[in-house]
């Protein structure tokens, strides 16, 4: 590189320097989002959050769906696979000793975690709370207390989440979709909604819970999408996967 050649910061680094961006970056890394709570999460108005929202989203770092309880609103979802490969690029572009392959997702070292009680919860309780529960307890060696449940469940949990699940590995024989309010005494670290309507009538349980939302269509809605099974069980792997790095659990690779 000739002396005084100046050559612009990678993407990753443009988006992330600014203040603002940096915080609904960090803000959307917990759960997924709609406007209205980011505005109040970072206390700035929402035609300045709102276009911010929109850089992100052209530099392929944060995605939007309609919310399928309210169509007016839309729920904004940091995509980390794509942030990883952006950093990793970011990294390459300053010295290629910096490169990286952002692939592997290690938690750190650490003591021995918490037993950790977790609640996936869905309207039905047959496809995306139910692969979530699986997962999760599969992919952290049981050290996380897995559960889940829905607000209208479903008599039987859908034949394809037992296909999706059974081509990872995972036998989902014996399960059956319950009500919540089975859990209703029941203390969780954590209680992740994955339906945008259920997120609306979650009750309070004890011990204070951390709340998360995955925004996430329902498959079985999909029948013109023979995929949307297989695309909601890679969506919920990649989740997980980040989610138990977030809570020291090392996650276990992908079977299939």
């Amino acid at each position: 590189m000739k002396p005084g050649r100046e050559l612009a910061p990678p993407p990753f680094a443009r988006m992330a320097a600014d203040p603002l961006r940096w915080r609904l970056l960090r803000e959307l890394a917990l759960s997924d989002r709609r406007v209205r709570e980011l505005v109040a999460l970072v206390g700035e108005p929402q035609n300045l959050v709102s276009y911010h929202l929109g850089r992100l989203r052209a530099g392929g770092m944060v995605t939007a769906r309609r919310s399928s309880f309210d169509g007016r609103d839309a729920y904004y979802r940091l995509d980390l696979t794509r942030c990883g490969q952006l950093l990793a690029e970011a990294g390459a572009s300053l010295h290629p000793g910096l490169a990286f392959d952002p692939a592997p997702i290690i938690a750190p070292k650490a003591p021995a975690p918490k037993p950790c009680a977790v609640l996936f919860l869905c309207t039905g309780n047959s496809a995306r709370s139910q692969a979530a529960e699986a997962l999760s307890r599969v992919r952290s060696d049981g050290q996380v207390q897995s559960f889940s449940a829905g607000s209208q469940p479903k008599p039987l949990v859908h034949p394809s989440t037992e296909r999706v699940m059974a081509a990872r590995g995972i036998d989902l024989t014996g399960q059956r979709p319950k009500n919540l309010s089975e859990f209703a005494r029941r203390r969780f670290r954590y209680v992740i909604t994955l339906c945008d309507r259920v997120r609306e009538v979650v009750p309070a349980f004890p011990g204070d819970p951390t709340l998360v939302h995955w925004s996430m269509p329902d498959p079985a809605a999909q029948e013109d999408d023979p995929s949307a099974f297989e695309l909601m069980a890679d969506d919920i792997e990649t989740r997980i996967r980040f989610w138990l790095t977030s809570i020291g659990v090392p996650a276990n690779p992908v079977r299939s």
